[in-house]
């Protein structure tokens, strides 16, 4: 008897959002799953300002990963429109990854998440894969304790433990969320695509990153930065072209100024030298970077600075 012939594995793509409180490894998990780094990585908390789609292609699916984001207690205007961003996100995704730290017990803030991702479990029929970051971080026991802990909260359409700083079971990752995509004709984006994000916001995030380096807990907060102009510098010698790239970093005081410029300018120094280092990667150019430090009072309290600088 002749055996059917298989049937052709079909196609899929749609969005996936990582979701979680701040500096839960979304990022981090974002970039080990696209194999570069499109999402900007930190200590500190609230280091996303922008949704930042990373696309991972591969023979039959098309995953593009929404970063956004931590979701916590607004105490700002920008706390209130970064929370207001998450929301909008999860209408519009077909999977949504909610990304709890092992090395952390379950708080106030992820139950706060939990909350409303069963809400939309319920009403939209969304499912939500429940991901235990930095497995590498703890060892067996304190991983079994908190993948309990998390199967406690809600009814997970999937449980995952993973290590995007090792590699460990990022595969898995990617294998769970594509499963909860619909079919495509098609991918969303070019294949050789990773991410959608210009390349002004991208330039931003990486003088940001450099910047929050090693400055106290208070900074990243008050900290914003604008791309001004990007120019090819004029009379390069022949095949050394350059780009000068001007750049406006914002805080809210005069102290906080006085902590990213450092002693002598220093600090300023060496975040320019970092974010150079990215910058040339992503243009693919040498870059002269011009950085300005700026004071823009309050701006995280003012519609009109937050809406000027981008939010």
């Amino acid at each position: 008897m002749t055996p059917k012939p298989s049937t052709p594995e079909p196609y899929v793509a749609g969005f996936a959002c990582l979701v979680g409180r701040p500096n839960a490894g979304k990022s981090t998990l974002t970039n080990a799953l696209v194999g570069d780094k499109v999402a900007i990585t930190s200590a500190k908390p609230q280091t996303t300002r922008h949704t930042i789609r990373g696309i991972v292609s591969g023979p039959v699916s098309q995953l593009i990963l929404v970063d956004t984001p931590g979701l916590h207690k607004a105490r700002t205007l920008l706390g209130e429109r970064l929370n207001d961003l998450v929301r909008a996100t999860l209408l519009d995704v077909d999977v949504v990854g909610f990304c709890m730290p092992a090395d952390q017990r379950i708080g106030p803030g992820d139950r706060f998440i939990a909350a409303e991702l069963s809400e939309l479990m319920a009403a939209k029929k969304l499912p939500v894969v429940a991901i235990a970051t930095k497995s590498d971080l703890v060892d067996k026991k304190r991983l079994a304790e908190h993948l309990i802990a998390i199967d406690q909260l809600a009814d997970w359409a999937a449980i995952v433990p993973c290590s995007a700083r090792r590699g460990d079971q990022v595969d898995d990752v990617l294998k769970v969320l594509t499963s909860y995509l619909p079919e495509a004709p098609g991918p969303l984006y070019p294949e050789d695509v990773l991410t959608d994000e210009e390349s002004d916001t991208r330039i931003a995030e990486l003088v940001r990153e450099a910047a929050l380096e090693g400055v106290r807990d208070e900074l990243p907060h008050s900290l914003a930065v604008v791309v001004e102009e990007i120019t090819p510098r004029e009379d390069q010698p022949e095949g050394r072209p350059m780009l000068d790239v001007r750049v406006d970093i914002f805080v809210e005081r005069d102290s906080q100024k006085a902590i990213v410029i450092g002693r002598g300018g220093a600090r300023l120094r060496e975040v320019g030298t970092t974010a150079r280092a990215g910058i040339e990667a992503l243009l693919g150019e040498r870059v002269y970077l011009h950085l300005r430090v700026k004071v823009a009072k309050d701006w995280q309290r003012d519609p009109k600075q937050l809406q000027r600088l981008g939010f």
